[in-house]
């Protein structure tokens, strides 16, 4: 693979991976901790206020030597503060979700940032290369949180194809067959979120973990389709409420007090009743809790051996 192909090479980071940035969990510690495990760990910004971030990258930087970066939600009523802030501060890389980042590009890349935002589009892939973006992010609907419309293998296939900057993937990786995949449909490396949720080192409840380790193949569900912001989580008591309102007809607005605070009654109280249990559709393979450097080294090391096992298992295919 060429250094071009190689986010591992592009970044400075022992592991083709970066850290999904996930809003009221992935904090200044849990981005060194993944990190000093050997992927570019983020700090998200969602949930944060402008000091809670300079607050959460000063933790990151006491806690690891190795790169680390932060997720700027363009959505955030601050989001003016926290991009001056990320250049002020000197973040070395940058991750954006919700939005264009344009208006702020040209002031990262003097700053000598690195760039790469998350799009759900060919469109807006192309919009971030002109824009100047080192990389992007190719999110596909199967992620948890936020989702867009495309799956994760027509999406990463057709963004590499339409641009000539390095193309991460992201929804639906969470082993080293699913690595794989992602490669051989051209991306660089792939972001990983739903299976960090059961690290030892991820900051959410113990019973988030536990329903993330008992979620089935199809325990997932979206909300907000109809409302214009659509989210995946796991089902329970809130989310079918909340379908079952949508389904009605009630608005955005009528609908809003299903997700205020929800997230964080979850992550914190460990409410997976009425909480908003957010997931990727890979919940139902994610099984075990364990260190993040083992979940890296074995999505990466699972990886090689889908590869050597392609090219024994197919070879009278392609001889």
């Amino acid at each position: 693979m060429s250094d071009s192909k190689n986010l591992a090479k592009i970044l400075g980071i022992k592991y083709p991976f970066i850290q999904g940035a996930m809003a009221d969990i992935a904090d200044g510690k849990f981005a060194a901790a993944a990190s000093n495990a050997g992927a570019m760990g983020i700090i998200a910004s969602g949930g944060l206020t402008t000091e809670g971030l300079e607050e959460n990258i000063e933790i990151a930087r006491s806690l690891t030597d190795k790169p680390f970066g932060v997720n700027v939600m363009l959505k955030l009523p601050n989001v003016d503060e926290v991009a001056e802030l990320v250049t002020r501060m000197k973040v070395p890389f940058l991750t954006t979700g919700a939005g264009n980042p344009g208006k702020y590009m040209e002031m990262w890349k003097e700053a000598g940032i690195k760039v790469f935002p998350v799009v759900p589009s060919v469109a807006l892939a192309q919009r971030m290369e002109n824009a100047g973006a080192d990389g992007v992010i190719a999110e596909g609907t199967e992620s948890g949180g936020h989702v867009g419309e495309l799956a994760t293998m027509p999406l990463v296939k057709q963004v590499v194809d339409a641009v000539s900057i390095p193309v991460v993937a992201a929804g639906g990786i969470a082993s080293g067959e699913q690595f794989i995949a992602a490669l051989a449909l051209g991306a660089c490396g792939a972001q990983l979120g739903t299976c960090l949720l059961v690290s030892e080192e991820c900051p959410v409840h113990q019973s988030y973990k536990e329903a993330v380790i008992k979620a089935k193949d199809i325990d997932t569900v979206v909300t907000g389709r109809f409302a214009g912001s659509p989210v995946r989580q796991l089902k329970n008591h809130m989310s079918r409420a909340y379908l079952k309102d949508e389904k009605a007809g009630q608005s955005r607005e009528e609908l809003g007090h299903y997700m205020i605070g929800a997230l964080r009654r979850a992550v914190e109280q460990g409410d997976v009743r009425d909480g908003s249990v957010i997931a990727g559709q890979v919940a139902g393979q994610v099984k075990e809790i364990k260190p993040i450097a083992q979940i890296f080294e074995d999505i990466y090391s699972g990886g090689r051996d889908a590869y050597a096992n392609l090219q024994a298992m197919y070879a009278d295919i392609y001889e």
